[in-house]
């Protein structure tokens, strides 16, 4: 089979298409003949799901059909539709555990599956089982306009949350407010804080997903209401440190968090998986949630769907087709 792979050295990141052999499935695992995997920018970020001097198969996540099943998994079988978080995802043919796959909703294409769980899930994660959003409420989200952010954007809505998004971009943002999107901020930089409080009223926010980085962070903190909650998940900007005003810490009773999955056990992953399939995919069968596809590129062209990505010119997730 032709699989991606992902090398770090001193001249950066290359990506490489190998030969490899079809894998044979564990006990526990399931072969997935992909069919269509989400482009992810943590992968191409060293320091952030790549180190510096290691080389692996790229992709995180996919959608496609069970071959072949292990000896004992009984939840899926040959030629069920599963998506997940997959290591390895860019490949024809890909091994998941089983406790990290999830049946394809009915009314999802190819391409929206294999978009689907790595940004849902992290939504997910900083929105319910972190973050405590709730309806009503208020969530602004910087950087919009990444899978992430759209993401959040959407299942905020679904929540029946307000949000607030930031955007270098007009157009992206005009795309935004389509789907939803109360309050559109045209900036990059930490020049927010006064139109937020304009926005709710004096009060702030109730959650803030910091997709930016270090530069826009303390504005964040600034921008929380009593009780709010900061959910740290990216840092496009490169900037890995900021100062915290610790007394506004203290005395509105924030709640700083961070969003990976680098170090959370099996155990942990699978109870995610479990939460985000119970409450999340029954908002996907009803339509109220929906991955938002940019643009697809067939598997020869995933260079050319990485430079559209670092381009920042895409709204939502970039999808590359698979290979068979």
């Amino acid at each position: 089979m032709r699989a991606w792979w992902l090398s770090a050295d001193d001249g950066g990141l290359h990506t490489q298409l190998r030969e490899a052999p079809v894998p044979e499935p564990g006990p526990h695992q399931l072969l997935v003949r992909v069919r269509a995997a989400g482009l992810n920018r943590g992968e191409f970020i060293i320091g952030g799901l790549t180190k510096a001097g290691s080389a692996k198969p790229l992709g995180i996540e996919a959608a496609g059909e069970v071959v072949q099943a292990g000896a004992d998994v009984t939840r899926f079988t040959v030629g069920d539709r599963v998506m997940g978080r997959f290591p390895g995802a860019m490949a024809e043919y890909v091994l998941a555990n089983a406790s990290d796959a999830m049946p394809v909703p009915q009314g999802l294409s190819w391409e929206q599956a294999g978009a689907f769980p790595t940004t849902s899930m992290t939504a997910h994660d900083m929105l319910v089982l972190q973050g405590g959003l709730k309806a009503g409420g208020w969530l602004l989200v910087t950087g919009i306009s990444s899978g992430v952010g759209v993401a959040s954007l959407q299942l905020a809505k679904a929540l029946g949350a307000k949000v607030i998004g930031t955007s270098r971009s007009q157009d992206k943002l005009a795309r935004l407010q389509a789907l939803g999107l109360d309050v559109a901020i045209c900036t990059r930089g930490a020049d927010f804080h006064a139109q937020v409080m304009d926005a709710t009223g004096g009060a702030g926010v109730n959650l803030v997903v910091n997709n930016v980085g270090g530069t826009v962070f303390a504005e964040c903190v600034r921008c929380l209401a009593f009780e709010g909650r900061l959910a740290t998940v990216g840092y496009v900007d490169g900037v890995l440190k900021a100062e915290i005003d610790l007394q506004a810490l203290h005395a509105k009773r924030m709640v700083l968090f961070g969003v990976s999955q680098k170090l959370t056990s099996p155990a942990q992953k699978t109870e995610g998986v479990r939460r985000f399939a119970e409450e999340m995919l029954p908002l996907v069968a009803q339509g109220r949630l929906q991955p938002l596809v940019d643009r697809v590129f067939p598997f020869e062209q995933l260079p050319e769907a990485r430079a559209l990505m670092e381009a920042n010119a895409h709204v939502g997730k970039i999808v590359i087709t698979g290979g068979t």
